[in-house]
């Protein structure tokens, strides 16, 4: 029995008197509202009305019952106003979680830009490098790196940010430039712990060329900020996206590291629970962010991440 549609019928039963009559006002025919009645009271175990072959009025059962499923339409017909208001005003809750380096230097701007647009909505954010459940924490969405394999999620990929492998000038200059892959074995590296590959740099050359090469680190951190101040203190060689790496070295307080060797660019995905409709809210948030990274240059192009056009475009 579908009960909202059963309230609906003993509802304007009742206030017309006639199942002729609520059935014209709600679309349907007389058998079904007759059938939606006669389900109600088989489920309450009660006559909700006397009928005559003309007219129907509620019994005492009816007449209570009314009160209380007329409050119950009416507090649906509020939440639905709410959720309305929700849709159209962009007001509420926002849940977004999003890794610390990548939140603070990339997604910040951003969300200012994003709170700016929207005052009525509450950017509820939560920066960290660990594995976040996104269903168990309540999150409306993530935006997480690399390849995702969770079928509770619905996942969109937003493009490929290009990584490189960096150091200060300082550093370069007392430790030498490395000329080859195999030379970073001789070099300190600050080790991102997260990193799925650990200590094994993967490279690939001008040419197509692969390289793996493994490295020795001197300093292994889970906190990116952290990693890149070390990074920046002159301590080794690090890799990160290029999209924060370039204004740094613009500046001259980074230098690349065989920058004409391409480390394994990140692919970047918004994520949402597959058990929930997608809110306005949401989805102008991932469409926003999209169109903010790539007016940022932060993608790569098609040939050094690897894919096909089609496959960067969806």
């Amino acid at each position: 029995m579908d009960r909202l549609a059963a309230l609906t019928s003993f509802i304007r039963a009742c206030e017309t008197g006639n199942f002729s009559a609520a059935a014209r006002e709600l679309g349907l025919s007389q058998p079904a509202v007759s059938q939606h009645i006669r389900a109600l009271e088989s489920h309450l175990g009660a006559r909700l009305f006397d009928r005559t072959t003309r007219h129907v009025s509620p019994t005492e059962a009816g007449r209570r019952y009314l009160e209380r499923a007329r409050d119950i339409l009416e507090r649906l017909d509020e939440a639905d106003r709410y959720v309305g208001c929700l849709e159209s005003k962009m007001c509420g809750r926002l849940a977004i979680s999003a890794p610390v380096g990548f939140g603070a230097n990339v997604l910040g701007e951003y969300l200012i830009e994003f709170k700016r647009t929207y005052p009525e909505l509450l950017l509820d954010v939560a920066l960290s490098d660990s594995f976040v459940d996104v269903i168990a924490e309540g999150l409306d969405v993530a935006i997480r790196m690399g390849t995702i394999d969770d079928d509770r999620l619905i996942v969109r990929k937003l493009g490929v940010i290009g990584r490189s492998l960096a150091a200060t000038p300082d550093y370069l200059d007392r430790k030498g430039r490395p000329q080859r892959p195999e030379d970073l074995a001789d070099h300190d590296y600050l080790l991102y712990a997260h990193i799925t590959t650990r200590d094994i740099v993967p490279l690939t050359g001008p040419g197509g060329e692969k390289a793996e090469v493994r490295i020795r680190p001197t300093m292994r951190g889970d906190n990116s900020p952290l990693m890149m101040q070390a990074l920046l203190a002159g301590l080794g060689i690090g890799v990160g996206h290029e999209v924060t790496l370039d204004p740094l070295v613009a500046e001259g307080r980074l230098e690349y590291v065989l920058p004409a060797w391409g480390y394994a660019p990140h692919h970047v995905h918004a994520v949402y629970p597959s058990n929930r409709f997608i809110p306005l809210k949401v989805r102008r948030f991932v469409d926003g962010f999209a169109a903010h990274l790539a007016g940022m240059g932060a993608f790569v192009g098609c040939e050094k991440a690897g894919l096909s056009r089609e496959a960067v475009g969806a």
